[in-house]
């Protein structure tokens, strides 16, 4: 299922990035790249485009994976993305110890 969404959501990434650059901006006239003032600002702005409404669809789908994602990776993980797991332990065996001889007895006089 991740993985699903997984390419889903990079398939949507790269198709949303193309239909923007595809889209010609709002103000393409010489006035707009000086900060002039556009004769549509607070008028109708006329028929949504369907290159618009691709990027809205998109947008929402995009978002939709990026949130599913997210709550699947919280499911799995549990622990911290900045603290790693902890190793697991190995049990240690005990190592082979020499033989213990007693030290000799002090000489008494």
């Amino acid at each position: 299922m991740e993985i699903a969404v997984t390419i889903i959501h990079a398939l949507v990434s790269v198709l949303l990035i193309l239909i923007v650059l595809i889209q010609g901006g709002e103000n393409v006239d010489i006035t707009a790249a000086f900060g002039g003032v556009s004769q549509a600002a607070f008028g109708p702005r006329g028929a949504v485009s369907t290159l618009a409404k691709i990027t809205w669809a998109l947008a929402g789908i995009f978002m939709a994976t990026s949130i599913t994602l997210s709550i699947m990776a919280s499911r799995d993980s549990s622990g911290s993305v900045i603290r790693p797991k902890p190793a697991a332990t190995i049990p240690a065996t005990p190592a082979p110890s020499a033989p213990v001889t007693p030290a000799p007895a002090p000489a008494q006089k």
